[in-house]
């Protein structure tokens, strides 16, 4: 399934701009030959925004959702981006997928904060694996630093993901994150890791850009510069399944042995 990761912070503190940018972005992505279109984390609203996290949160099938989701109907594509979500009383940092006929798919609440800034505006999500079936893969979702916890991604390959969706707003100095620690994590899980950060200044905040999408085999299929970019590359299914047949890591565990992790 070829994959397009948008590379931008849009506009910070305009719901109704970022949607006009994803739109733009989904386009070229159809374009391109992409079935899926991946936005990175707090996309819709902008990341640091401050108080206007709650104010400018949505429930998951809110306005905005629905605008993506004819977005992704009008281009023919399905759509990955990150937001605030309110639920009743309570905002989290979430990520949701929708198919190209509008579905919602999948919403994922990111359950490990980062900072204080998150741990000021965000209550943390409780559930690790939330996954959906899109074109042939499964595919699972997980936000920024979620990906740094090993036992994290490793649940996922467990549950059968094949590829990992990862809104991200990876910051200066983490760079080490994007170009090292996603291809191991692709690696010694055996999947395909999408992860999309947004770039350039944002409040107190770096961003560092260094989207990627990494392959089973460790290798990056494509990666944008610190730039405003959309970047492309394909998850294949038939390379996965051949890399899993060469490689042992899930048939060679042994839990009996990892009790004192939990």
């Amino acid at each position: 399934m070829r994959t397009a990761l948008l590379q931008s912070s849009g506009r910070p503190g305009s719901t109704a701009e970022n949607l006009k940018v994803l739109d733009e972005a989904a386009g070229r992505a159809a374009a391109a030959g992409a079935g899926l279109l991946v936005a990175p984390e707090m996309f819709l609203t902008g990341y640091a925004i401050g108080d206007d996290v709650a104010r400018l949160a949505e429930p998951a099938d809110g306005d905005a959702a629905d605008a993506i989701g004819e977005t992704a109907t009008r281009h023919g594509l399905a759509i990955a981006y990150g937001y605030p979500e309110r639920a009743g009383g309570t905002v989290f940092n979430s990520a949701q997928l929708i198919s190209a006929d509008g579905t919602r798919l999948a919403n994922y609440r990111k359950t490990h904060l980062f900072g204080c800034f998150e741990r000021d505006h965000f209550a943390p999500g409780e559930q690790p694996v939330v996954q959906a079936e899109l074109g042939g893969l499964t595919v699972g979702l997980m936000i920024c630093y979620d990906v740094e916890f090993p036992e994290n991604v490793r649940a996922h390959a467990l549950a059968g993901t094949d590829l990992l969706l990862v809104p991200t707003a990876q910051m200066h100095p983490f760079q080490f994150v994007a170009e090292s620690v996603v291809p191991v994590r692709a690696f010694e899980n055996q999947m395909y890791v999408a992860y999309v950060n947004r770039v350039g200044q944002e409040g107190e905040f770096e961003f560092v850009g260094l989207s990627t999408l990494a392959g089973p085999d460790g290798i990056a299929r494509t990666r944008a510069g610190r730039a405003e970019q959309l970047v492309l590359a394909d998850a294949d299914p038939a390379f996965l399944a051949a890399s899993r047949e060469a490689n042992p890591y899930l048939k060679d565990r042994r839990p009996g042995l990892y009790g004192s992790l939990v």
